[in-house]
């Protein structure tokens, strides 16, 4: 399945990230060293993408998803020493909101990586 290659690669660069990063920095730092990770695997994505969220037709407010690799899927970072439901159940509204199939939630604030596959 072509998205399992893609977020094959995707964890492969935050696994270089987190290798030579290690875990204590900010989530924006993960984030730049991420997109500099993907850039060198020949990735396509956008950065902090905005997004309108709307309530019976109205819009309320946006959203930025940290990136949208290949225009299919969302990718969420987090440098949080523990993930909680709450990111995993974030993580499901951005991809209702950015109308996608499939992300992946990626946490570099622990001693190993985490990632967590989401779907819609």
């Amino acid at each position: 399945m072509v998205n399992d290659d893609l977020t094959y690669k995707i964890i492969g660069c935050a696994l270089q990230v987190h290798k030579k990063l290690g875990n204590g920095f900010q989530e924006v730092i993960y984030q730049r060293c991420l997109a500099i990770e993907m850039e060198g695997a020949g990735l396509d994505f956008e950065r902090e993408k905005e997004h309108p969220i709307y309530y019976n037709s109205i819009q309320v407010g946006t959203r930025r998803a940290d990136f949208i690799v290949e225009a299919k899927i969302m990718v969420e970072l987090k440098a949080l020493i523990k993930l909680e439901d709450i990111h995993l159940a974030q993580a499901k509204n951005y991809l209702v909101a950015y109308n996608l199939p499939l992300g992946l939630l990626i946490n570099f604030g622990s001693n190993s990586l985490q990632f967590h596959r989401i779907y819609k």
